[in-house]
């Protein structure tokens, strides 16, 4: 790690030393502690990064889709080959679970680059209509903002889709987990792409972030983040009419219908709803189950919690680590106290013993005796806070899952899957599992209302940073 240029930035295919000399410290959440420093990059650094794509775009989207889908394949070769220190990367920057890390935080990201070269050839084959020929072609220079809860793989969901589609591009990671960013700048610098193609810029997203997104020289925006950011960088794309590829909030839902298996669905649920302690935007953090099964339920979900104890996350048996920052966990608990205020009945959670006193960590826990529309049963809260909803009948249940102005994922569990599918036509959410259906990185990946606009990872992933185009020949 200390061999890592973290204080640089990456452009021109070269790492340099930024115009700045502000730096932003990076903390360890699980310790407290700081290890590493980045640049607190401004407007000066940016367009030095954004004019650098811009000068390599015409070589790169002149590429073949062969050459592109070789290039993915070699990233995702370096991913396993440093699938360790990447891992323990993560962990460190931003407190997930080692195991978790090595599973997900990497694992994923290798699935989706997998899924990109696979869908490339379809992504950017040529249509007929009459005597039209319709082609895709690349949109030029993405401006990529991502967040810090799945740091490298939120960034090769966007560079993998940019790169497939022949743009170039400029990376600016949250300045809360930017580490493994840097590492991945390297194993880039590797692959032998035009100088430009890729670079990366770190920084504060009001400096760095809003610079990005406001530059002219960038085509196309794609940020993922909160709803409040979310609006702002449409906003901006708006004013400049430029395409804008938004991944914002969720509050998913897991629907346990009559006749479902109970205990297999509610163990399902309170794993989704604690997926990297929460801080995840698809976390299912809502559970609804039929009303004369409250009760057993609560039962079902208090067992699995009682084995997401925090602790520390480089220890392989751990299964819930801290929170990002202070600021987030104090957030969280906030929360839990005003539902408490409200009534709300806490049923699950470790004693407070448990957690420990360093660090971000906020113990994890489930609660009942709210109203589908009370805050913590509606609002996003991103930590290890899971809420059980019982409904009367089938329609009800669709009411509630749909009652949020987010529309991101849910789970249909059902006695069997085409009653499943039939409800799952009925929820507002851009991904719907069926039963143990597993997460398809090929697949479409994003929401409606206030979960965003556009679609990552696969064919629609890459398409969303393509032009289309019709040539008319004479009839």
């Amino acid at each position: 790690m200390e061999s890592l240029p973290f204080e640089s930035i990456y452009v021109g295919g070269q790492w340099i030393q930024p115009d700045t000399r502000k730096t932003i410290a990076v903390e360890n959440p699980a310790t407290e502690e700081v290890v590493a420093k980045v640049p607190a990059c401004g407007r000066d650094d940016v367009r030095r990064a954004v004019e650098s794509a811009r000068a390599a775009f015409p070589e790169w989207s002149a590429t073949d889709a062969a050459t592109r889908a070789e290039t993915l394949t070699s990233l995702r070769d370096a991913l396993v080959k440093n699938q360790e220190e990447l891992s323990e990367l993560i962990t460190r920057e931003m407190g997930s679970p080692i195991a978790f890390s090595r599973r997900v935080q990497v694992g994923l990201p290798v699935k989706a680059l997998e899924g990109y070269a696979e869908a490339l050839a379809a992504a950017t084959a040529e249509e007929r209509i009459g005597h039209s020929l319709v082609v895709r072609e690349a949109a030029g220079v993405v401006a990529a903002v991502t967040p810090w809860n799945y740091p490298l793989h939120q960034a090769v969901a966007k560079i993998g889709a940019a790169l497939a589609a022949g743009c170039t591009m400029v990376l600016k990671p949250s300045e809360l987990a930017p580490l493994s960013a840097c590492f991945l700048a390297t194993l880039i610098d590797g692959l032998g792409l035009p100088a430009g193609t890729f670079n990366l810029v770190q920084g504060e997203g009001r400096a760095a972030g809003q610079a990005l997104v406001t530059d002219e020289g960038a085509d196309v925006i794609s940020f993922t983040g909160s709803v409040r950011v979310g609006r702002e960088v449409g906003a901006a794309a708006g004013r400049a009419v430029k395409r804008a590829c938004l991944e914002l909030g969720g509050k998913s839902a897991t629907l346990v219908l009559d006749g479902a298996d109970l205990a297999a669905a509610v163990r399902d649920g309170v794993r989704g709803a604690l997926l990297n302690a929460g801080q995840t935007c698809s976390a299912r953090t809502r559970l609804l189950v039929p009303r004369s099964r409250l009760e057993d339920a609560v039962d079902v979900a208090r067992s699995v919690v009682a084995q997401y104890v925090p602790g520390d996350p480089t220890d392989p048996d751990c299964a819930l680590g801290p929170l990002i920052s202070a600021a987030q966990a104090d957030s969280v608990r906030e929360r839990l106290y005003r539902a408490a205020d409200r009534g709300a009945r806490r049923v699950a959670g470790p004693d407070p013993g448990q957690v420990p006193t360093v660090g971000h960590y906020v113990a994890p826990s489930v609660w009942t005796d709210l109203a589908p529309s009370a805050p913590l049963a509606r609002e996003e809260i991103f930590g290890p806070v899971l809420v059980v909803l019982p409904f009367e009948d089938e329609d009800e249940a669709v009411s509630i899952a749909n009652g949020t102005p987010y529309g991101l994922a849910a789970t249909v569990w059902a006695a069997d899957t085409e009653h499943a599918a039939a409800v799952g036509h009925r929820l507002r959410a851009g991904q719907v599992d069926l039963n143990a259906a597993k997460f398809n990185p090929a697949a479409p990946f994003g929401g409606y209302g206030l979960s965003g606009v556009g679609r990552e990872l696969g064919r629609h992933g890459i398409q969303e940073f393509q032009e289309v185009k019709s040539l008319q020949f004479p009839a």
